[in-house]
């Protein structure tokens, strides 16, 4: 496959970096506010924790409507109505009178936000297959990390400056820009193949990504590791604040660390990929993870650690994340370009499910104690270098074994 010259369109590239902050962004740019939000909606703190899980069980809801009308329809159709559903809701929320109407306000925030995630995914397999995809899906994450990067810091000097509200109108704001970067920057990357019934059309495409063993493969590197680490995310301002005695604005700072991880993780994977074969960076990034995870483990033991030991296994867990998901998330899309949509929001609803029941977990376990923070992301990095190990039981071929347009050449369109 030919790189589209849109690979190399400075802009187009943005706005799609820029989508898949969607999520990050949401989470990152309110959690400094939760403590407050809880305070001021007169509710307890693990309630007011749900705003995260919630909004990750909306987007896994949302993806595969997402994909399946973006391979029907086109990609920007969907996008335009999934970034204006989250943007209404985002302002609902910044107005929320209540916990339950804030609760309601993410989940629905959620389901449009799904669009976004699912399609810039979606739009770089149209564009772009094997190590130009990892080379594109890498870069789309160092800006993805701009957001856990940037956004605590931001959340945290909005409630300086203005209250706990502000945080979620940010969001708002968030949500008009990229609508308005959609309408100048991007382009339809998709002929829409609408094949039948949309759900025969929804059946025949989870068959042929289901018949994959290198997809199947790649989901499963990717699913697993969010499950640890949204546990972690979803309780680490109440862990650093109330328990390691940091203001929000200092918190703000730490976690951006988080992000700085996942950055120079991908980073690492676009200096790699023109050397090493995908098969060999995701064994990289599996490694790692091995042992930031071995760490988080003796925490887990000892229950008591100080701060750098224990944000720095995190940093370390997050690096690994940056080398494998761009490369999981080529392998998985690469034998599917006639159904990428489908494809990616099966990846994504599975995702965020398991996300959102990771961050539920992590608010339901926390009890003030380093061992509960750290159980869940500690076995879910011990299982995600299990999986790789069990690669030859699962996906014994090379990565790219074909040209990807061939692949689906065994799979009729859907009549």
């Amino acid at each position: 496959m030919t790189p589209s010259p849109l690979t190399s369109k400075p802009s187009f590239i943005l706005t799609l970096g820029f989508l898949t902050t969607t999520a990050a962004l949401t989470v990152d740019l309110s959690l400094p506010a939760i403590p407050a939000m809880a305070a001021a909606l007169l509710t307890d703190l693990p309630t007011a924790q749900k705003i995260v899980g919630l909004f990750m069980l909306g987007m896994a809801l949302g993806q595969i409507p997402s994909g399946l009308f973006a391979d029907r329809l086109g990609r920007l159709p969907v996008l335009y109505m999934g970034m204006s559903v989250f943007t209404l809701a985002a302002i609902a929320a910044s107005f929320a009178p209540s916990i339950e109407v804030m609760l309601t306000a993410r989940f629905v925030q959620g389901m449009g936000a799904a669009s976004a995630v699912v399609l810039s995914r979606a739009i770089v397999r149209d564009i772009a297959s094997g190590k130009d995809g990892v080379r594109l899906m890498s870069l789309m994450a160092m800006l993805f990390t701009t957001a856990p990067v940037i956004a605590p810091s931001l959340g945290a000097l909005l409630m300086h400056w203005f209250d706990w509200r502000a945080t979620f109108t940010g969001v708002a704001v968030a949500g008009v820009i990229m609508l308005i970067a959609i309408r100048v920057n991007l382009v339809e990357t998709h002929t829409p193949e609408p094949q039948g019934h949309p759900v025969r059309q929804l059946v025949e495409s989870i068959r042929i990504f289901f018949s994959f063993r290198r997809s199947i493969f790649g989901l499963l590197l990717i699913v697993t590791p969010p499950i640890g680490f949204m546990s972690v995310i979803t309780v680490s301002a109440a862990l650093i604040i109330e328990e390691y005695g940091l203001s929000a604005r200092d918190y703000g700072f730490v976690f951006a660390t988080a992000g700085l991880s996942i950055m120079l993780g991908s980073w690492l994977n676009r200096q790699l990929v023109s050397r090493y074969e995908v098969g060999t960076l995701i064994g990289i990034g599996a490694s790692i993870m091995l042992i930031a995870s071995a760490n988080l483990l003796l925490i887990c033991v000892l229950n008591s650690a100080p701060l750098w030991w224990f944000w720095g296994s995190l940093c370390v867990y997050f690096v690994a994340v940056g080398i494998l998901a761009p490369n999981a998330t080529v392998i998985a899309l690469d034998p599917l370009p006639k159904v990428a949509g489908v494809a990616s929001s099966i990846i994504g609803s599975i995702q965020n499910t398991l996300s959102a029941f990771g961050a539920i977990l992590g608010a339901a376990i926390y009890d003030g104690s380093i061992r509960n923070a750290s159980v869940t992301v500690a076995v879910t990095g011990i299982a995600t270098f299990v999986i790789f190990a069990l690669r030859p039981l699962i996906a014994p071929t090379p990565s790219c074994a074909h040209p990807p347009e061939t692949l689906q050449e065994r799979h009729p369109p859907v009549r």
